[in-house]
């Protein structure tokens, strides 16, 4: 049998108030409401991206509204694709004060590692309806080929 101190539940426990104090602050910090950052560039603001593959390319698709053509850098460095730009707030309140504002601006930088079946010389790109699509060619190599059998 074990002897167990009795203490009465009313009486005020400053480490008890600590704990559930400490437990408060951790339960905010792992809650979703914090924004999730993936990398080093790729912000909450930045432009979402898509990235297709089918046996002759890659597709990737970036969201850019109201980007300008001349606004916008695209590189492929030692397999490294770098799409960067800035959107400027054009935008002028003559009404009034702004109440809120939802849109963002400012300037944008993503980045991807690229696989080495990626020819950097064959790409194809368009600005169209804010949507930039690039299509990455594959290396000649790297596509698959149709091999036919003979049954004898």
């Amino acid at each position: 049998m074990s002897l167990v101190k009795w203490r009465k539940q009313d009486l005020f426990d400053p480490w008890t108030e600590m704990k559930r104090l400490q437990d408060e602050i951790n339960d905010l910090f792992e809650s979703d409401r914090l924004p999730a950052f993936t990398g080093l560039f790729d912000r909450s603001v930045s432009p979402a991206l898509d990235i297709v593959e089918n046996e002759d390319n890659f597709i990737v698709t970036c969201e850019l509204p109201g980007i300008d053509q001349k606004d916008l850098d695209v590189t492929i460095t030692s397999n490294v694709l770098t799409i960067k730009g800035e959107k400027k707030d054009g935008k002028e309140s003559k009404e009034g004060k702004i109440y809120k504002r939802e849109s963002w601006s400012g300037n944008f930088q993503r980045t991807l590692s690229l696989p080495n079946s990626v020819d950097p010389v064959q790409v194809n790109a368009e600005l169209k309806n804010g949507i930039l699509t690039l299509v990455l060619h594959k290396k000649e190599e790297a596509k698959p080929k149709q091999i036919s059998i003979k049954i004898n």
